[in-house]
């Protein structure tokens, strides 16, 4: 396998040095080049031709933002955005995530250099294969009096996410009503990211859409949002189904853990409807088959909407996945499992 060559765009050397040092503890990876700020980054672009950029949100100068809106248009190439926590900094990535950024990370807090950007090679991995889909327009919300009429048959939806999930959910969102089917969802990311996220969607869209909390009640018309950081997020199986945070290590290097979510879930899987998007590597693709067998419905992305086909990929590979959908047809057939109708009336619990 030939290295992914990766260009480090940061003006903080300290960063630069941290993210260098991770990076070429991977052999799958080659630093071919630095650049302190934007202007020295267009010049080594040209000469060194990487696969990957890390570039940093927060710039002296032309920002990471607005370099990345400039590269798009002019020559597109993936991107994984390095910016803190912070509200400004979240806001940042997310907005970079909808301008053709295939990922984000968080900067390492004070005195975590040890650990500092311990998931960075994986991304660029990940960066490296992906599809570039910038570019693509969301669907505007439809006005209340032109949604779709939708009668809730008590199903629920689960939805299971990584590298390019930001702008999937984002498209599914946009195309769910007021009164949508109660759904929970693990996207990998950062919390602080995920808080940012929640809050954004919640904004823009119909249903309610908020970080998920501890025995909160799965509702008509809510989403969900795994909160990340020390928890996985699973679903209560009791009489009235709730959230269930629990702090456990990760799974398949992961925290939340789609696999997690969807294990959680199997006593009810009749009551189910999972789904697995765009992702790197195989989370959520055995908890889907372990729902298949027992009953749920089980969708997956298709390969040409997806920006990275690894996760779906792996749940059609074993048999997880039932069927594959294009990310444009995701929200329709996500309400037509959860609709109520005479048919599936006789067959609910």
């Amino acid at each position: 396998m030939t290295p992914v060559r990766v260009l480090i765009i940061d003006d903080s050397a300290t960063m630069r040095r941290l993210i260098q040092m991770r990076l070429r503890s991977d052999s799958r990876i080659e630093v071919v080049g630095e650049a302190s700020n934007t202007f020295e980054a267009k010049a080594a672009i040209d000469i060194l031709a990487p696969d990957v950029l890390t570039l940093d949100v927060e710039m002296p100068g032309q920002s990471g933002l607005d370099f990345l809106v400039e590269m798009m248009r002019k020559k597109p190439m993936p991107v994984i955005m390095i910016s803190s926590e912070t509200q400004r900094g979240s806001t940042a990535a997310l907005e970079a995530l909808s301008r053709g950024a295939v990922d984000c990370l968080g900067k390492p807090r004070v005195g975590d250099s040890v650990s500092a950007f311990a998931d960075l090679p994986g991304l660029v991995i990940a960066a490296s294969t992906a599809r570039l889909l910038s570019g693509r327009p969301v669907p505007a919300v439809p006005a209340p009096a032109a949604m779709r009429r939708f009668e809730w048959s008590r199903k629920i939806v689960l939805i299971g996410a990584s590298t390019g999930g930001v702008d999937a959910l984002e498209t599914i969102f946009a195309r769910m009503p007021e009164n949508c089917p109660p759904t929970l969802v693990t996207q990998h990311m950062p919390s602080g990211f995920l808080a940012k996220f929640a809050q954004r969607m919640n904004a823009r869209y119909a249903p309610e859409i908020r970080l998920a909390e501890n025995n909160a009640p799965l509702q008509q018309g809510t989403i969900q949002i795994a909160p990340g950081g020390d928890f996985h997020l699973c679903i209560s199986t009791g009489l009235r189904q709730r959230c269930l945070l629990t702090a456990s290590e990760k799974v398949h290097g992961h925290r939340p853990s789609v696999d997690v979510l969807f294990d959680s879930a199997r006593p009810i899987a009749d009551r189910i409807v999972a789904v697995l998007l765009t992702g790197m590597g195989q989370d959520g693709a055995q908890g889907m088959l372990n729902l298949r067998r027992a009953g749920a419905i089980c969708l997956a992305q298709d390969e040409e909407s997806s920006v990275v086909w690894g996760m779906p990929r792996t749940a059609w590979q074993n048999g997880g996945a039932e069927r594959l959908v294009s990310l444009n047809a995701m929200a329709a057939e996500l309400l037509a499992a959860t609709e109520l109708t005479m048919r599936r009336d006789r067959a609910l619990p």
